[in-house]
């Protein structure tokens, strides 16, 4: 509730502060822009931002998207949504031009509120962004992934001797976002001490609400408390980076080591390394990519293997095949997570029902058409996931939990997209797979559960969230 009423003070002062400007702003609809996608674009200045957040708050993120398809076009619409004009294109349909249009007739982008929290040095998004995709594939291809396997076990087995076993109940949400961050640390940055994860783990909820919160920087909004946490943990970050040069330097770390000693020693075509600013802000990034979605989504198997008990014997009939090919003490391996094919099915069936992120924005670069409508240069784009997802056309009983949908050749191109598509798909899918997989292993091996609250809501904020955290009460298997 205080983040609702920081946002509506915030509203109201921009509302007052500029709404005239922006009323005649979007009265103006030129000769050349007549045949723009059917919508509105809602209030001044905020346009239709609070309904677009509000449905989230509310844990129907999909009725902003499916009220204006019903209304205007099932094929795009327009809105106005953070400061910004923006045309939804909706569907597979949709997600196939926006996905196979990238860098031609759109590119990626940001509400400026990203800006804020990751300041780019004077440099440009779509720079940062490929330079982050030459640093990234030495440590997510298969070769390398292969090699976390093991890790991500001693990681996964620790988490649970230390925060699940011997207790009668626990709160998933706080738990899985913890087991998450500590793991990327661990990946990425060689942190192995948990109170230091712990320490660091703090404010990243304050920094992935700021992130797509409305860009006011004023005390007590959400987007003032993230900009806070990013600097602190930036801080913190630069820090490990000035200890990492100290070590490498004298031998004590490794060039390979992980992605932060990669990233020190990376230099571009004119040789020039990286800042450690600049460093810091990029494994900042990475932090926030491997654990609010990876969280969000492990947390969300817990709730419905908690509610559907023939998936869940499903599950741990198939991760008890594993593990008795195992001899005692023997870790996970890259072929024991090729066999976990219905345990990968319940959790994509998960994450099409409760998408780890919503969508994301593209900016025209260019005026173009797209189904007859007239997309002008410089409007951004949004995909949903919910379009699909939540969509009969595509997922008969949409609502209802079914994992034989990924069965065969799975669901049609371009319905199933909780990592998004084309060349800006989540280049972490694979590490995501792996990690919910070791949990979901050692999970159903260790325990049986019981939801506390039965019908607890989900919150979209604008990671999907159990409201209360989905307590359990656990009961652990008799070896």
């Amino acid at each position: 509730m205080d983040i609702f009423n920081a946002s509506l003070l915030s509203l109201f002062v921009l509302v007052v502060s500029f709404s005239l400007h922006f009323f005649l702003y979007h009265s103006k609809v030129t000769e050349d822009h007549k045949s723009l996608p059917p919508g509105r674009t809602g209030w001044p200045v905020i346009g239709e931002s609070l309904e677009f957040l509000c449905s989230g708050w509310k844990g129907h993120p999909e009725k902003f998207i499916f009220d204006r398809m019903s209304k205007f076009s099932p094929i795009a619409f327009r809105t106005s949504i953070m400061l910004e004009d923006v045309a939804m294109l909706c569907g597979a349909q949709g997600n196939k031009f926006l996905f196979s249009n990238e860098n031609r007739l759109v590119q990626v982008w940001w509400p400026a509120s990203v800006d804020k929290i990751f300041p780019s040095t004077n440099k440009t998004y779509k720079t940062e962004t490929a330079k982050m995709r030459k640093i990234l594939p030495n440590f997510i291809k298969p070769e390398a992934l292969q090699r976390y396997v093991p890790i991500m076990d001693v990681v996964t087995q620790r988490h649970f001797a230390d925060r699940w076993d011997g207790k009668k109940e626990i709160v998933t949400y706080e738990l899985t976002r913890s087991f998450a961050f500590s793991l990327a640390c661990k990946i990425f940055v060689s942190i192995d001490d948990l109170e230091r994860a712990r320490y660091l783990s703090g404010p990243f909820e304050s920094i992935v609400t700021g992130i797509l919160s409305i860009p006011i920087d004023l005390p007590g909004t959400p987007f003032r408390r993230g900009i806070n946490a990013a600097n602190f943990i930036r801080n913190e970050l630069v820090s490990i980076v000035k200890k990492r040069k100290i070590d490498l330097d004298e031998g004590k770390a490794t060039p390979t080591q992980d992605i932060l000693s990669h990233m020190i020693l990376f230099s571009d075509e004119n040789g020039k390394f990286m800042e450690e600013y600049d460093i810091a802000d990029k494994i900042l990034a990475l932090l926030i990519g491997g654990h609010d979605t990876a969280s969000s989504a492990i947390a969300f198997i817990v709730k419905y293997l908690a509610e559907l008990p023939e998936i869940y014997n499903g599950v741990y009939e198939e991760q008890m095949e594993i593990a008795k090919s195992k001899a005692p003490g023997e870790l996970l391996n890259w072929e024991d997570l090729s066999k976990m094919k219905y345990s990968w099915k319940v959790a994509c069936e998960v994450m099409r029902l409760v998408p780890p992120v919503q969508g994301a924005f593209r900016e025209a670069i260019t005026d173009f058409m797209y189904n007859g409508y007239s997309i002008p240069k410089g409007w951004k784009l949004y995909w949903s996931a919910n379009s699909t997802h939540k969509n009969h056309q595509f997922f008969p009983e949409p609502e209802k939990f079914d994992p034989s949908r990924f069965e065969g050749n799975g669901p049609a191109p371009y319905t199933f997209v909780p990592f998004g598509g084309g060349p800006h798909m989540c280049p972490g899918k694979e590490y995501a797979r792996l990690e919910i997989l070791v949990f979901i292993h050692h999970l159903v091996r260790r325990f049986k559960w019981e939801k506390i609250i039965p019908d607890e809501q989900i919150v979209f904020n604008p990671m999907p969230s159990p409201a209360k955290g989905l307590p359990i009460r656990i009961y652990p298997h008799k070896v």
